[in-house]
């Protein structure tokens, strides 16, 4: 098989629908990492996430907040209550914590490939869903200093 640059492709069959598969499964977790990071974040700043926060940070609309985070709250990552505003749970807490890990290794990765800073930044925020383990540890050795 050939591929758009006429060059042989030898990627075998298996690992292709391994990798295509890998790509569907975290576009299924993107949003779900983007807002518990992000209710994180706000909570860090403000003290508290309200939904019009959030709709303001994401730039999306208040009903498309309302209806993650009522999919946050149905997979047990948030409670969202009245007059208290959104706070992560046990679960929520713990995956905005490997979110931003991620986020981190990748942006001083970027960083030390010599990308700038503002682009890092940018360029994790899509690279962190998509990196495997293996590959994220592979960053994190390449950036971290050898005893």
């Amino acid at each position: 098989m050939t591929n758009a640059t006429g060059e042989e492709n030898d990627i075998p069959t298996e690992v292709q629908r391994q990798g295509f598969e890998a790509v569907r499964n975290a576009h299924q977790s993107e949003m779900v990492e983007d807002y518990v990071e992000l209710i994180a974040d706000l909570i860090d700043e403000n003290g508290g996430a309200r939904p019009v926060d959030i709709a303001k940070r994401l730039g999306v609309s208040a009903p498309t907040v309302s209806k993650n985070l009522a999919r946050l709250v149905r997979e047990d990552f948030i409670t969202n209550e009245r007059y208290r505003g959104v706070q992560l749970t046990q679960a929520g807490q713990q995956l905005a914590h490997s979110c931003k890990i991620r986020h981190r290794i990748i942006v001083d990765f970027l960083i030390a490939l010599g990308v700038p800073r503002q682009t890092a930044e940018l360029d994790a925020e899509g690279l962190e869903h998509h990196v495997s383990d293996e590959t994220l540890t592979a960053f994190r050795d390449f950036v971290t200093p050898k005893e």
